[in-house]
């Protein structure tokens, strides 16, 4: 199995990032058109308790296999890595089936009672094998990652965006005639059949590996002394070989699924806040709306264009700004370790400009081009109003990302946790008390997401600045904003004034390009953007870097 240094690792992560990002994005263009708005409500809406149920399940277990794999691979535990991956397989998988079954059983009363809509039971039930499939994925995930080898599980994740896509559209296309909630399960079907590929993927390159492995065997061999040897010390028959794929004197079950559990514990209770966050947002915004005397289908119609259409759009900057966090860490750590207080400040400096400076223009497009964006994505242009008020806040969640990797770089994972917490309280008690009202309904869920996003961004801000004593740029924010509104103008000038001229569609590239061009010029006559950055950039940094070369 060939190994990768960290760099190239993390590097093919990002790449596998990146392209799934770009692939996922086609099938929530493509399903709006298919089963429309309600039917992506009915679809969204069982997703939250299925993320906290895997959450649950594999929150902190692909982590731990990986952590102990890796020990085991240099000796430094007890535990072969074939054993680690049985019982880790075992455990989980376990766990998958009971969860799956009990999802069933009680499927009709979670969506008739907490999901508060009795359509979303067969797309509910559809999910639940999903459970079992993803739990046998996480250990093999984990497995591959304690080897180095970090390409399995690019493949595999690749493999299941892509299977994904072709199924989620084909199945709620065939099963439409039958009604949208028939569709919207076959969607969460085809969001099965993709998950199944991508685990059978990792099956294969498993499978795979152990056929390799007769042929350097002598490199993994390992002398482990028999139960008899200690009498006979001194006698070559007393000795058995032993690899990774022997089990032979294998140490407890129980002592290694307690290692597993004092591993995974706290990375899951860590992520369930956000997963129970989002469930509790689903359950409440679902009562406050039939509260406020909205009816069930429109309601769901809304909540399925807020999470199905909305926030993946303003989420869409998220492979940058989750790839520059991902950077960030491990500079950040190496610099605590050495004490250099001025590279940690110079780092955090550059983090949070790179953050601010690639999340602006689509910030500023999603104001500006609202509706008509939504209009050309998904043939509805009715919710470029949600689209609009939530885009200015969209800069608190690009520039969140890198304020938290330092939280968590600088040792300080529990202060992140608690300011996302406190971000959670006041965001379901918003939409509690805002679109429980008539005259707000769904906009109230919208400003609550909107306060929380600003809200747990400032208190990560205020843990930076406290923990570092770091003091903020205020004239990046402010030649920013001069870009931004510098970019809108000449944007929505150039799309309102060829309206005559030239079609929909290529207007709309045509605003965006001009407008793109208008704010790069003045980053960098700010001084906000220079060689250096872009020469650091992912994708096109080594193009960068060659022609910097050239010179």
């Amino acid at each position: 199995m060939k190994k990768q240094t960290f760099i190239q690792g993390a590097m093919i992560l990002l790449a596998a990032g990146i392209i799934n990002r770009i692939l996922g994005f086609i099938p929530r263009i493509a399903l709006p058109r298919v089963i429309g708005a309600e039917g992506v409500g009915i679809y969204q809406l069982s997703y939250p308790f299925f993320i906290v149920l895997v959450t649950l399940i594999t929150g902190g277990i692909p982590l731990a296999v990986a952590k102990l794999v890796a020990e085991a691979e240099t000796g430094a535990n007890r535990y072969s890595p074939q054993r680690i991956l049985q019982i880790s397989l075992s455990f989980t998988l376990t766990l998958g089936v009971v969860f799956m079954f009990l999802c069933i059983l009680f499927a009709p009363w979670i969506t008739q009672y907490v999901l508060t809509d009795d359509r979303v039971y067969h797309t509910f039930v559809s999910m639940s094998p999903m459970i079992a499939i993803i739990a046998v994925s996480a250990v093999y995930r984990g497995y591959f990652q304690g080897k180095q080898n970090m390409m399995p599980t690019a493949i595999s994740s690749i493999t299941e965006t892509i299977i994904r896509i072709i199924f989620v559209i084909w199945f709620a296309w065939l099963l439409l005639p039958k009604g949208i909630e028939h569709a919207a399960a076959g969607a969460m079907l085809g969001a099965m059949v993709g998950e199944l590929a991508g685990m059978l993927v990792l099956l294969w390159n498993y499978a795979k590996f152990k056929k390799e492995l007769p042929l350097s065997r002598h490199s993994r061999i390992k002398q482990v002394p028999s139960p008899s040897s200690e009498s006979l010390p001194d006698d070559p028959s007393n000795v058995q070989e032993k690899d990774e794929f022997s089990t032979a004197s294998a140490p407890s079950q129980r002592g290694l699924i307690r290692r597993l559990l004092a591993i995974s514990v706290p990375v899951t209770a860590g992520r369930l806040v956000g997963s129970l966050s989002y469930l509790a947002e689903t359950i409440v915004t679902a009562q406050s709306l039939a509260i406020a005397g909205i009816a069930k289908g429109l309601a769901t119609a809304q909540y399925g264009a807020l999470q199905g259409m909305v926030i993946p759009l303003l989420l869409l900057p998220g492979a940058l700004t989750s790839s520059l966090a991902t950077s960030l860490v491990p500079s950040l750590s190496e610099a605590s370790a050495n004490g250099d207080r001025a590279l940690i400040h110079k780092r955090m400096h550059q983090a949070l400009r790179l953050a601010l400076v690639t999340g602006a223009p689509f910030s500023v497009f999603m104001y500006v081009l609202a509706e008509p964006m939504c209009l050309l994505l998904y043939d509805d242009a009715s919710i470029g109003s949600m689209l609009k008020l939530m885009a200015p806040f969209a800069l608190f969640i690009y520039i969140q990302a890198p304020l938290q990797a330092a939280l968590q770089a600088l040792d300080r994972p529990g202060k992140a946790l608690l300011n996302t917490f406190i971000g959670a309280v006041i965001k379901i008690s918003l939409i509690l008390m805002l679109a429980s009202q008539p005259e707000y309904g769904i906009f109230g869920a919208v400003i609550a997401i909107c306060i929380n996003s600003m809200v747990v961004t400032l208190l990560h801000a205020g843990s930076v600045r406290r923990l570092l004593n770091f003091r903020f740029k205020l004239m990046d924010w402010v030649k920013t904003g001069a870009g931004m509104f510098i970019m809108g103008a000449a944007t929505l000038l150039i799309y309102e004034h060829t309206e005559a001229l030239l079609p929909f569609w290529l207007r709309m590239i045509l605003a965006t390009s001009a407008g793109l061009l208008v704010y790069f010029m003045v980053m960098g006559l700010t001084k906000m953007i220079d060689f250096h950055d872009l020469s650091r950039a992912p994708l096109i940094g080594s193009w960068f870097n060659r022609r910097s070369g050239k010179k």
